[in-house]
């Protein structure tokens, strides 16, 4: 069975991974990743409490919605684990190379999964991980699948 948890259940989990960190507590690998996400990202350190639950980041106010972000950090990290789709771990590798910082990487690779999935939402059919591909491909100037 697939973890797929509501708007609310994901954010719960991030704010209650931070707080077990604050409370130096025990955490589990997905807690630890995700604290990881949250260390590299201080900005978001003040909505991480149960205040934010119900707040909506709408991107027509340019406002980046922190607990969108961290997921996507998460699906990332994720992918590069697994090599899943098959090739992201060395798009990964040639992305850091490229811009010479690992989160700024990660960064573009978010904005490559984010158009993989606005893509298949607007079109109405499943996300095409090739075209997250040739996305990054062509942020790391290599030949797309079309080439």
């Amino acid at each position: 069975m697939l973890f797929n948890p509501t708007r609310d259940e994901a954010r719960r989990f991030f704010i209650e991974s931070w707080q077990k960190h604050q409370a130096a507590a025990p955490l589990t690998d997905l807690e630890r990743m995700t604290v990881g996400v949250l260390l590299r990202h201080p900005e978001y350190h003040p909505f991480l409490s149960l205040d934010y639950l119900d707040r909506d980041w709408p991107p027509e106010f340019g406002e980046t919605n922190p607990f969108l972000h961290v997921s996507m950090h998460l699906a990332i990290e994720e992918q590069l684990s697994i090599d899943q789709p098959p090739g992201v771990r060395a798009l990964h590798r040639a992305l850091c190379e490229k811009l010479g910082d690992e989160h700024a990487a990660l960064h573009a690779m978010t904005e490559g999964l984010a158009e993989m999935i606005w893509q298949a939402q607007r079109r109405g059919v499943p996300p095409d991980p090739d075209h997250y591909l040739d996305v990054l491909r062509q942020l790391v100037g290599a030949p797309t699948s079309d080439n």
